[in-house]
Order: C-alpha cells, then sequence, then structure tokens
C-alpha cells in the first residue's frame, strides 16, 4: 500500500510540473509574441517619428521672416530691432485699409460686391518680400508684395510694390 501512495504521489507529482511545466511555457510564449509586438510597434513609432522629424528640418525654412535668419539679420544690420520691425511693417500694411476713395491704395482689384477692397492676412518671407490676401467680402485673392524702407534722418518712410496678383473667381 505504502508504494501505491508514492506511486500515485510520483504521478500527482509528475502531472502537477507536467501542468507546470505547459502552463509556463505558454505564458512565456504570449509575453514573448507581445513583446515582439511591442517591439514591432515601437519601430514602427520610431521610424514615424523620425520621418515627422526630417518633414520638420526640410519644413523649417517655410518661407517665414521668423525663420529666416539671413533677412533678420539684413534688417538688424540696419539698426531696426526685429521685435518691434516686424510689427511695424504688418500696422503700415494694414493701416493701408483705412481710405476713402473707391479703391485700396494697394490692392490691384476694384470691389466689384460694393464693399471695400481689404486687406486681411499678411505673412512676410523675408528682408523684401511679402504674401497678402485680400478680399471684399464675396471676392478675394492674394498678391506679392515688395518692400523697401528708407530712413530719412528718424523718419522711415514704407513703401510698398505690386511684383504679382491674382483674384480668384467665387465658387
Amino acid at each position: 500500500m505504502k508504494q501505491r501512495i508514492f506511486m500515485y504521489l510520483f504521478i500527482f507529482t509528475l502531472l502537477l510540473v507536467l501542468f507546470q511545466y505547459v502552463n509556463s511555457k505558454n505564458i512565456i510564449e504570449d509575453y514573448d509574441q507581445k513583446l515582439t509586438n511591442y517591439m514591432e510597434s515601437n519601430t514602427a513609432l520610431r521610424d514615424s517619428i523620425q520621418m515627422i522629424k526630417d518633414e520638420e528640418v526640410t519644413s523649417l525654412y517655410t518661407f517665414k521672416f521668423d525663420t529666416n535668419e539671413d533677412a533678420m539679420i539684413y534688417w538688424e544690420d540696419q539698426g531696426f530691432r526685429i521685435s518691434e520691425f516686424v510689427p511695424f511693417i504688418k500696422d503700415e500694411l494694414m493701416s493701408l485699409n483705412v481710405y476713402d476713395s473707391e479703391d485700396h491704395p494697394l490692392v490691384p482689384y476694384a470691389s466689384m460686391s460694393g464693399q471695400k477692397m481689404l486687406i486681411d492676412q499678411i505673412r512676410m518671407l523675408n528682408h523684401k518680400w511679402i504674401i497678402a490676401s485680400f478680399t471684399d467680402g464675396k471676392y478675394w485673392g492674394e498678391m506679392l508684395l515688395g518692400y523697401d524702407l528708407e530712413t530719412v534722418g528718424n523718419e522711415k518712410n514704407l513703401k510698398f510694390r505690386i511684383i504679382e496678383s491674382h483674384l480668384y473667381t467665387p465658387r
């Protein structure tokens, strides 16, 4: 009887060890599969991050005055502070929206809706060019402007010239 108890105990222990082995093996394979999936996902995300970083580097120079160091140095060498210069240019351009005549002093198109043509958005490209959009509420367009700043004594004389313009047709 003692031998049977040891035999049953041995078989029970063997089954218990076999169960533990199979269970542990399944758990380890599951963890290994999850780890592989996470590593693949991590690699894909790293590649995406690197691609975004590459796009950021190439788009860093997106024709904006704020990211164009040469344009800022040009005006700093002329004695201007960039923090005051950019708002000055934009304010001068927006002040042209206040006019009494029928035609805007800078927009090359007359209003066709009965309202005044107004410059509504401005982007400084560099130390010589500006892109501006204009609208009268129904019709809109864009224009590329050149600008020059002449300093006579303490007075700053700003002159804009239209390089190219386009009026979109309403949809």
